[in-house]
């Protein structure tokens, strides 16, 4: 695992930690990460700050996002996935799309290749999140 998916790990646990929604993420350009963010949802009472919606923030602005790329613990849902078409992004990297299937098909369309690194890590921590908080879990992805 590199280190852009472990520093998305840490923002998924830091989020976990607050009583959120363990899901982290970071954007990259050239290297070096330029923006981290958490699923804040339940700590702010904001529906849509998700982790890449939280990252994208903290990155601020920051021109072109040509050659940039998203680290995401989760597969991005369609929320997310169309802020990272709307700003260009060209790679997203998920931890795992076993537990939420998300927007990949519609990012590959547009043309942002994705990569499902499956991890372990990611799965085991979804997974316990959503069997502890299934409500929580399903007013997220709207699905309640």
């Amino acid at each position: 695992m590199d280190l852009f998916m472990k520093c998305a790990i840490e923002e998924a646990q830091k989020g976990l930690d607050e009583g959120g929604i363990p899901i982290g993420s970071v954007l990259v350009r050239d290297g070096n990460i330029v923006g981290r963010g958490r699923n804040r949802r339940v700590q702010e009472d904001d529906p849509i700050l998700h982790a890449e919606i939280d990252c994208l923030r903290n990155a601020g602005r920051i021109g072109s996002y040509l050659g940039t790329a998203l680290y995401s613990t989760l597969m991005p849902c369609y929320l997310c996935a169309g802020a990272v078409v709307q700003f260009g992004i060209g790679k997203v990297v998920a931890g795992e799309s076993e537990n939420f299937k998300g927007a990949r098909e519609f990012l590959e369309m547009q043309g942002v290749e994705v990569i499902d690194l499956d991890l372990d890590v990611c799965k085991r921590m979804m997974r316990a999140f959503i069997e502890q908080n299934p409500e929580l879990w399903y007013e997220d992805i709207g699905a309640l």
